[in-house]
């Protein structure tokens, strides 16, 4: 059994155990708790899933093709802020409209593909060292956006510009729990839901995955069967931009509403959480999309902690999420990154 499967399990029991303990004792602090997890509860951890594990599948694309993004918390802070800022920049007197809110969607999953393509030419082209090159685009993004809201704002705070809406699937939205959770959601989440087995088919059983798969481990078998290694890497990390972009769109068009640019911005560190996530579900995206809902889900709880009162310092309920990433990265065990990633290759290389 692998460490991983442990630590499921492992889960899995404790929270079925904790979860019998809070209804026998109601009026404790564990009762308190488990009365906090409902269907609200249980929507709002799918909504918080949604950039990191847009993230983390974009970082799988990446990297089993060769090239290790690990820009991924650039790319969804420009994706944040380009879509709060298109979406304003085209509301009229009346304010921003469902219209808006979508062309900033696109244009937030452009502007984040081409900063993935810029990170693709430095690295594909000019052999930059796709570490470094990655972590520059995190810098960039994060000086760059709250920057621009200073210009077009006056603050790193934008404009509160309204929310994509729900979409309600008649019927099904009236199924008890799983109805309100999964059919009355944002559009994102429903990107998301197809997302994720999509890229598990794309990788696994079409063979555009298996020539990115092969691009990560054995580039130069690629190259000999004729397929074009750097074409495959060029589309990996465009695919990573544009997933990315879907996921920092999602966070600030699907749920903020706006763009917070203080500190380490709105995004705050869902990038690197999306890069455990796939670590820990070893670059499977059904995998990763499970520990993107692990951490959402402990982002959720530790508001939901705040809400209900408990007698803690917020800071501490407030690093719940980031102190369980560090424990399954010291638990999870060993992941195996492609033989080929981080190198570069150029066709006809002995």
């Amino acid at each position: 059994m692998t460490s991983r499967v442990r630590i499921a399990g492992l889960s899995v029991g404790s929270v079925i155990v904790l979860g019998i303990l809070g209804l026998l004792f109601p009026g404790s602090a564990l009762g308190r708790l488990v009365g906090t997890i409902d269907v609200s509860y249980a929507s709002a951890a799918l909504r918080f899933t949604v950039p990191i594990a847009f993230a983390a599948l974009g970082g799988i694309f990446a990297e089993k093709s060769g090239v290790i993004n690990i820009g991924l918390e650039g790319l969804l802070i420009i994706s944040a802020f380009t879509g709060v800022a298109v979406a304003d920049a085209l509301a009229g007197s009346a304010g921003t409209t469902q219209t808006t809110l979508w062309l900033g969607f696109v244009a937030a999953v452009m502007a984040s593909t081409l900063f993935a393509l810029l990170f693709a030419v430095i690295c594909i082209e000019f052999k930059a060292d796709q570490i470094i090159a990655g972590l520059a685009v995190w810098l960039i993004a994060l000086g760059l956006a709250p920057f621009a809201s200073k210009v077009i704002w006056g603050r790193v705070n934008s404009p509160s510009v309204g929310t994509l809406n729900n979409w309600q699937i008649p019927l099904l939205a009236d199924i008890p729990v799983i109805g309100p959770i999964f059919f009355n959601a944002n559009p994102t989440v429903y990107m998301l839901l197809a997302a994720v087995p999509l890229s598990w088919f794309v990788l696994n059983e079409t063979a555009f995955g298996r020539w990115i798969r092969s691009s990560g481990e054995n580039p130069m078998a690629l190259d000999t069967v004729g397929v074009d290694v750097r074409r495959v890497r060029y589309a990996s990390v465009l695919i990573s931009g544009l997933l990315a972009g879907i996921g920092g769109a999602g966070l600030s068009l699907g749920q903020a509403g706006l763009f917070n640019g203080s500190g380490t911005t709105m995004v705050d560190g869902r990038g690197w959480i999306g890069i455990t996530a796939y670590l820990f579900g070893n670059y499977n995206p059904l995998g990763a999309f499970g520990a993107s809902f692990l951490f959402a889900g402990l982002d959720a709880l530790q508001i939901r902690l705040q809400q209900a009162g408990f007698q803690l310092p917020n800071e501490l309920i407030g690093i719940i999420p980031y102190v369980t990433v560090i424990i399954v990265l010291a638990f999870v065990g060993r992941t195996r990154t492609p033989n080929a990633a981080g190198e570069h290759y150029e066709s006809g290389e002995e």
